[in-house]
């Protein structure tokens, strides 16, 4: 039931995320080039910079969504009481 419940967090928690994401991708690029980050479809970009901009929005975009998921999830906790999700991690 929690989970259902908490389906709307999860997914203002996602909007939110990647609008933050975004903007902190944007400032960090900036301190690295002035140009705006290459896209796979321009044409006159090397590769080292292309590969250096998507991975670093990648990690960006991944750390920002963990961060409110978990956020979402904490508060979500505290007001219900209960949990929407695993306790610990599976032992392998």
């Amino acid at each position: 039931m929690s989970k259902i419940v908490f389906t709307p967090f999860s997914i203002v928690a996602g909007l939110v995320a990647g609008f933050v994401g975004k903007k902190i991708f944007e400032q960090v690029w900036g301190v690295i080039d002035d140009e705006e980050p290459p896209e796979a479809e321009h044409r006159d970009v090397t590769w080292g910079k292309l590969l250096l901009a998507n991975a670093l929005e990648g990690a960006v975009f991944r750390a920002t969504r963990a961060a409110a998921d978990h956020g979402s999830r904490r508060a979500f906790a505290s007001l219900t009481g209960s949990w929407p999700g695993e306790e610990a991690p599976e032992p392998e």
